[in-house]
């Protein structure tokens, strides 16, 4: 009984709403985003304000690990110099992601159980997740274009020989499919995984189950998530750019993902 009760009282992907235009947006979803973004600006500009050559404040050290060892040495170590130029966008995707991720630490919930976050984590709904995967592969190929100009950039499609063209074609649309569910399928299992626990479990046990389970989910797999984003992004990159045959992009993002696990 228990079971069925939980089924009909736990809502899915449930939002306040309004409309514009036609179109209806998520208020908690924008919400959170805007404060993301006011976190990892006041976090930018902190760091701009703080930087030094002689001995580096903390959040100085912090920015260089992100940019330097983690993003930094990712991209070169799979692009080479060219990677430099990558590293930007992929610090700023680690930790924009991080930052959204981890915005379902805030108790903000009045209800638990009953009510949804105020600030709920914003990759748990799709349509973010989407944006950025779609900005980054529509980056992509135009990178693509770029360094394989008009007749390489058909011509891979093609690679390594004609027939494999529709299933090339097919990889390419899949891609940023595949990059918002990875991230918004585990964050939104995350949340659910929380509404389960308040609608199933006492009352009492209630915060003993958030306090041990959110940490993992939020904490941990949040960071996860971030770094495989990001680490994708490059990957794709990678691909884009690279004058290797078809076979070698192939199996390198996912030989890489296999060993980040």
């Amino acid at each position: 009984m228990k079971t069925l009760y939980a089924a009909k009282s736990i809502p899915v992907g449930i939002h306040p709403t309004f409309k514009l235009l036609g179109l209806t947006f998520d208020l908690d979803i924008i919400m959170s985003t805007l404060l993301a973004a006011a976190i990892m600006f006041f976090l930018v500009f902190r760091m701009t304000a703080k930087v030094t050559d002689g001995v580096p404040s903390k959040i100085q050290v912090l920015w260089e690990m992100i940019s330097v060892d983690l993003v930094g040495t990712l991209a070169v170590s799979a692009m080479g110099e060219r990677g430099k130029r990558y590293v930007p966008l992929g610090v700023t995707l680690f930790i924009f992601i991080l930052i959204c991720n981890w915005i379902g630490f805030l108790p903000t919930d009045m209800h638990p159980g009953q009510s949804g976050d105020i600030f709920p984590a914003p990759t748990s709904d799709v349509n973010l997740p989407l944006a950025m995967a779609a900005f980054v592969i529509v980056w992509v190929h135009i990178e693509s274009f770029r360094a394989r100009g008009f007749g390489g950039y058909f011509k891979h499609y093609g690679q390594p020989f004609l027939g494999l063209t529709p299933i090339n074609i097919i990889e390419e649309i899949t891609k940023p499919i595949t990059m918002t569910f990875r991230l918004f399928g585990n964050l939104f299992s995350g949340a659910l995984m929380i509404v389960v626990m308040t609608t199933l479990l006492p009352v009492y046990v209630i915060p003993f189950g958030e306090l041990l389970w959110k940490p993992f989910d939020d904490g941990l797999l949040g960071a996860i998530q971030a770094y495989i984003f990001m680490l994708l992004s490059v990957l794709y990159f990678d691909m884009a750019t690279s004058h290797h045959d078809a076979q070698d992009a192939h199996v390198e993002p996912l030989d890489v993902l296999q060993a980040s696990h």
